[in-house]
């Protein structure tokens, strides 16, 4: 019996662990995304699953398919960072939720600026090859805030 409660210990020691590190992962993914974006002034072109992903945008509108070969964004300008990312893994180092704000400044090519850029944000991810993937997401602007003014071509 002691063997059993020691072996279910153990066994919940390391799942909380392998959570953590889930958990670690993906809030790592946002913040590089976004680092890539504010830096390069694209966004990354392989964050988005091989399935590719259903998204509702901040702008509103419909839902969009975004492909995996999709397009990335270009800026004129972009300092948009993600805050208070809280992560909820659904299968341990699969599949994950992340919840968070991005707040900033931004311009996408051909677009309207957006001075302050201020959304709330649900994303889930998925591990492929060792990466976490956007499978889908929803951007909705947070009051005194704005979303982006992107439409679907």
């Amino acid at each position: 019996m002691k063997k059993v409660i020691v072996l279910m210990i153990v066994g919940l020691c390391v799942g909380g662990v392998v959570w953590a590190d889930t958990v670690k992962e993906v809030k790592q993914a946002i913040k590089e995304s976004f680092a890539y974006s504010n830096e390069k002034l694209i966004d990354q072109d392989d964050t988005v699953s091989k399935h590719g992903s259903l998204q509702f945008w901040s702008s509103g509108g419909f839902m969009h398919e975004v492909g995996a070969d999709s397009e990335p964004s270009e800026y004129v300008s972009s300092n948009i960072q993600a805050k208070h990312i809280q992560v909820i893994p659904l299968v341990e180092d699969e599949v994950a939720v992340a919840l968070f704000y991005a707040e900033g400044s931004m311009q996408v090519k051909g677009q309207t600026p957006v001075g302050h850029y201020m959304t709330r944000a649900m994303e889930v991810y998925v591990k492929e090859d060792g990466k976490w993937k956007v499978r889908a997401s929803h951007w909705s602007p947070v009051a005194a805030g704005a979303g982006t003014s992107q439409t679907a071509e």
